[in-house]
């Protein structure tokens, strides 16, 4: 299920709910005050069928005493987010761009480390049927494309695909995005419901291995390897918990170390422990598509990975002027930052 409200929106009720509740109350789950210990339970929400990093970072012993308390399952990156700012969560992750906008809004939270991206083995593909007539991003004018929802990454990277071809704004708008829910998205393809859709994951293997479809561009083809979000934590959280925060984002950074040093078998093996041994009467036959963390640099967050999509950002009317990208991150609590040399990004080589 996703959530299909553009980022805008998202943005505004996340104003209005930390106007009602002081700026999001108390950091702390359980009401902690001044001078008692740091918390050691973080309240989360995870995904379906899947073991999220911190989950995988509690399962190796990265965070130590902190135990995870999940109280369901995330609808979009923009919700997770939204719900780690208003106090209902204690951390949340989302897409750069949507980080952005929630704390150009007023949203009291700071990025602490990347958790997904894309990679050679792991991207996300924007597909056509095989006899489509599209070959090129000016043949998008006047076409339905399906994305899981507005205002997030597929909106950003489309964009920017776009834009990169040489299309100008006002013919980018007349480009229909279509708010789909994943699940729906090959059928829809398949159908001509859509003229073109976005796939990632599981259901892009399984549309890939049946046949009858086109890969137009993906992500990876135009930006190389590249962190595409954050997990955020609320400022007053790290302010009151330095120490939690410090073992949480230096957690979730080994955690995506351990994905990229060990055996892709051993992952999967250590990612259905731990989706059966939880009892959520999960699935864990999708695990078998598994191929990479994703995550450049152990999660290591950079500047580039919010200056990637101004251009996208401005045009949206997110920001007004060139971005800051210190406003929005810190690497101060993750403890592989020093550690980590930065990788070397692939040129792109989407063509329009």
């Amino acid at each position: 299920m996703k959530l299909h409200q553009p980022l805008l929106g998202v943005a505004a009720a996340v104003v209005l709910a930390l106007t009602m509740t002081g700026c999001g109350g108390n950091a702390q789950a359980g009401g902690q005050t001044a001078g008692q210990p740091e918390v050691t339970e973080l309240r989360y929400q995870g995904s379906a069928n899947s073991v999220s990093l911190p989950e995988l970072a509690a399962d190796l012993g990265y965070l130590g005493d902190i135990k995870l308390d999940w109280v369901g399952n995330t609808i979009s990156g923009p919700q997770d987010v939204q719900s780690a700012a208003t106090n209902q969560t204690d951390f949340g992750g989302a897409f750069s761009g949507a980080v952005v906008k929630l704390i150009e809004a007023g949203a009291p939270v700071t990025a602490v480390v990347n958790y997904y991206g894309e990679d050679a083995k792991t991207f996300n593909g924007f597909y056509v049927k095989t006899d489509s007539p599209i070959k090129t991003a000016r043949d998008l004018i006047g076409k339905k494309i399906a994305v899981n929802t507005l205002g997030a990454h597929y909106e950003a990277v489309i964009n920017t695909y776009l834009s990169k071809n040489g299309l100008s704004q006002d013919e980018i708008k007349q480009v229909q995005l279509v708010v789909l829910a994943p699940n729906d998205t090959e059928e829809a393809i398949r159908r001509g419901q859509v003229d073109v859709g976005s796939l990632g994951g599981v259901l892009q293997d399984h549309a890939v291995a049946a046949g009858g479809l086109r890969s137009l561009f993906s992500d990876y083809e135009l930006f190389g390897a590249f962190a595409g979000g954050q997990y955020v934590l609320r400022n007053d959280f790290i302010e009151k918990n330095p120490d939690t925060a410090r073992t949480f984002a230096t957690g979730v950074a080994k955690a995506i170390k351990w994905e990229t040093e060990t055996p892709r078998d051993q992952v999967i093996a250590r990612f259905k422990k731990i989706i059966e041994a939880r009892g959520r009467n999960e699935s864990t036959a999708n695990l078998q598509y598994w191929k990479s963390p994703g995550v450049p640099d152990n999660g290591v967050i950079k500047d580039e990975d919010f200056t990637r999509w101004s251009a996208w950002l401005k045009s949206s009317g997110i920001v007004k002027s060139d971005l800051t990208p210190s406003k929005y991150y810190t690497n101060k609590f993750d403890d592989l930052a020093s550690s980590t040399p930065p990788s070397s990004t692939p040129t792109s080589t989407a063509k329009g």
